[in-house]
Protein backbone atom coordinates (compact mmCIF):
# COMPACT_ATOMS: atom_id res chain seq x y z
CA UNK A 1 0.00 0.00 0.00
CA UNK A 2 1.48 3.31 -1.01
CA UNK A 3 0.62 6.67 0.37
CA UNK A 4 0.74 9.73 -1.73
CA UNK A 5 2.32 12.67 -0.01
CA UNK A 6 1.02 16.06 -0.96
CA UNK A 7 2.64 19.29 -0.05
CA UNK A 8 0.73 21.29 2.52
CA UNK A 9 -0.37 24.71 1.34
CA UNK A 10 -1.68 27.03 4.02
CA UNK A 11 -5.07 28.48 3.21
CA UNK A 12 -5.03 31.98 1.86
CA UNK A 13 -6.41 34.39 4.42
CA UNK A 14 -9.54 36.31 3.54
CA UNK A 15 -8.85 39.81 2.35
CA UNK A 16 -9.50 42.78 4.56
CA UNK A 17 -12.03 44.92 2.72
CA UNK A 18 -10.51 47.88 0.89
CA UNK A 19 -7.21 47.86 2.73
CA UNK A 20 -5.69 51.32 3.03
CA UNK A 21 -9.03 53.19 2.90
CA UNK A 22 -11.09 54.30 5.87
CA UNK A 23 -13.79 51.75 6.63
CA UNK A 24 -16.97 52.44 8.61
CA UNK A 25 -18.32 50.24 11.38
CA UNK A 26 -21.16 47.90 10.35
CA UNK A 27 -24.68 49.33 10.66
CA UNK A 28 -25.88 46.60 13.02
CA UNK A 29 -23.58 47.99 15.69
CA UNK A 30 -25.38 51.32 15.59
CA UNK A 31 -28.20 49.82 17.66
CA UNK A 32 -25.84 49.18 20.58
CA UNK A 33 -24.20 52.58 20.26
CA UNK A 34 -27.56 54.38 20.10
CA UNK A 35 -28.98 52.37 23.00
CA UNK A 36 -25.99 53.10 25.22
CA UNK A 37 -26.11 56.82 24.45
CA UNK A 38 -29.90 56.91 24.92
CA UNK A 39 -29.64 55.43 28.41
CA UNK A 40 -26.71 57.71 29.29
CA UNK A 41 -28.72 60.82 28.39
CA UNK A 42 -32.20 59.71 29.45
CA UNK A 43 -31.39 58.61 33.02
CA UNK A 44 -29.97 61.86 34.39
CA UNK A 45 -32.48 63.99 32.45
CA UNK A 46 -35.39 61.92 33.77
CA UNK A 47 -34.19 62.11 37.37
CA UNK A 48 -33.64 65.88 37.10
CA UNK A 49 -37.08 66.42 35.55
CA UNK A 50 -38.73 64.28 38.24
CA UNK A 51 -37.07 66.37 40.95
CA UNK A 52 -37.44 69.86 39.45
CA UNK A 53 -40.59 69.55 37.31
CA UNK A 54 -43.17 69.28 40.12
CA UNK A 55 -41.65 72.28 41.92
CA UNK A 56 -41.64 74.54 38.87
CA UNK A 57 -44.80 73.37 37.09
CA UNK A 58 -47.06 72.14 39.91
CA UNK A 59 -47.77 68.84 38.12
CA UNK A 60 -47.47 65.23 39.22
CA UNK A 61 -43.87 63.95 39.34
CA UNK A 62 -44.40 61.28 36.64
CA UNK A 63 -45.44 63.77 33.93
CA UNK A 64 -42.16 65.72 33.56
CA UNK A 65 -40.22 62.49 34.21
CA UNK A 66 -42.02 60.68 31.36
CA UNK A 67 -41.59 63.62 28.97
CA UNK A 68 -37.91 63.94 29.86
CA UNK A 69 -37.39 60.19 29.44
CA UNK A 70 -38.83 60.24 25.93
CA UNK A 71 -36.84 63.33 24.94
CA UNK A 72 -33.70 61.90 26.53
CA UNK A 73 -34.03 58.62 24.65
CA UNK A 74 -34.59 60.42 21.35
CA UNK A 75 -31.73 62.87 21.88
CA UNK A 76 -29.34 60.23 23.22
CA UNK A 77 -30.21 57.78 20.45
CA UNK A 78 -29.59 60.45 17.82
CA UNK A 79 -26.24 61.34 19.37
CA UNK A 80 -25.27 57.66 19.51
CA UNK A 81 -26.16 57.10 15.85
CA UNK A 82 -24.16 60.16 14.82
CA UNK A 83 -21.15 59.09 16.90
CA UNK A 84 -21.30 55.57 15.44
CA UNK A 85 -21.19 56.94 11.90
CA UNK A 86 -18.10 58.98 12.75
CA UNK A 87 -15.92 56.00 13.74
CA UNK A 88 -13.70 54.34 11.16
CA UNK A 89 -10.67 52.11 10.83
CA UNK A 90 -7.90 51.51 8.32
CA UNK A 91 -5.26 48.84 7.90
CA UNK A 92 -2.30 49.31 5.59
CA UNK A 93 1.40 48.44 5.47
CA UNK A 94 2.21 51.07 8.11
CA UNK A 95 -0.17 49.66 10.70
CA UNK A 96 -3.65 49.94 12.13
CA UNK A 97 -5.45 53.28 12.46
CA UNK A 98 -8.70 54.38 14.04
CA UNK A 99 -10.59 57.64 13.55
CA UNK A 100 -13.35 59.10 15.73
CA UNK A 101 -15.25 62.32 16.03
CA UNK A 102 -16.72 65.06 13.92
CA UNK A 103 -15.81 68.48 15.26
CA UNK A 104 -12.86 67.18 17.26
CA UNK A 105 -11.43 64.34 15.23
CA UNK A 106 -8.99 61.95 16.84
CA UNK A 107 -6.90 59.65 14.69
CA UNK A 108 -4.70 56.99 16.24
CA UNK A 109 -2.10 55.06 14.27
CA UNK A 110 -0.52 51.97 15.75
CA UNK A 111 2.59 51.12 13.75
CA UNK A 112 3.11 47.41 13.18
CA UNK A 113 6.40 47.59 15.07
CA UNK A 114 4.56 48.72 18.25
CA UNK A 115 1.96 45.93 18.35
CA UNK A 116 2.50 43.56 21.28
CA UNK A 117 -0.56 41.35 21.05
CA UNK A 118 -4.16 41.37 19.84
CA UNK A 119 -7.42 40.43 21.51
CA UNK A 120 -11.02 40.03 20.45
CA UNK A 121 -13.65 40.79 23.06
CA UNK A 122 -17.31 39.88 22.68
CA UNK A 123 -20.03 40.63 25.20
CA UNK A 124 -23.42 38.92 25.08
CA UNK A 125 -25.04 41.61 22.92
CA UNK A 126 -22.07 41.70 20.56
CA UNK A 127 -22.22 37.92 20.17
CA UNK A 128 -25.94 38.13 19.43
CA UNK A 129 -25.34 40.71 16.69
CA UNK A 130 -22.20 39.06 15.26
CA UNK A 131 -19.90 41.86 16.44
CA UNK A 132 -16.60 42.04 18.30
CA UNK A 133 -14.21 44.56 19.83
CA UNK A 134 -10.64 44.44 18.52
CA UNK A 135 -8.05 45.37 21.15
CA UNK A 136 -4.55 46.15 19.89
CA UNK A 137 -2.07 46.15 22.80
CA UNK A 138 0.93 48.33 22.11
CA UNK A 139 4.42 48.85 23.42
CA UNK A 140 4.52 52.03 25.42
CA UNK A 141 2.73 53.65 28.31
CA UNK A 142 0.37 56.17 26.71
CA UNK A 143 -2.70 54.49 25.28
CA UNK A 144 -1.24 51.03 25.87
CA UNK A 145 -4.28 49.52 24.15
CA UNK A 146 -6.30 50.79 21.21
CA UNK A 147 -9.89 49.50 21.14
CA UNK A 148 -12.17 49.42 18.14
CA UNK A 149 -15.66 48.41 19.26
CA UNK A 150 -18.55 46.94 17.30
CA UNK A 151 -16.65 45.56 14.33
CA UNK A 152 -18.25 42.81 12.31
CA UNK A 153 -16.86 39.56 13.74
CA UNK A 154 -15.50 38.48 10.35
CA UNK A 155 -13.66 41.80 9.88
CA UNK A 156 -12.31 41.69 13.44
CA UNK A 157 -10.93 38.17 12.95
CA UNK A 158 -9.37 39.05 9.61
CA UNK A 159 -7.87 42.27 11.01
CA UNK A 160 -6.44 40.40 14.00
CA UNK A 161 -4.93 37.68 11.81
CA UNK A 162 -3.53 40.13 9.25
CA UNK A 163 -2.01 42.36 11.92
CA UNK A 164 -0.50 39.31 13.62
CA UNK A 165 1.08 38.23 10.31
CA UNK A 166 2.44 41.74 9.73
CA UNK A 167 3.96 41.74 13.22
CA UNK A 168 5.54 38.32 12.63
CA UNK A 169 6.88 39.43 9.25
CA UNK A 170 8.33 42.56 10.87
CA UNK A 171 9.96 40.48 13.59
CA UNK A 172 11.56 38.22 10.99
CA UNK A 173 13.36 41.13 9.35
Amino acid sequence: MTESVTEFEPPTPPAVPATGRWQPLPRRGAVLYAGSAAVSVALPVTVAAAMIGPVLLDVPRWLPAAAAAVLGVLLGGSIGLLRHRRIGWRLDDDGFATRRGGLWRMETLVPVSRVQHLDLERGPLERRLGLATLVVHTAGTRMAAVRLPLLALEDAEVLRDRLARQVEAGDAL
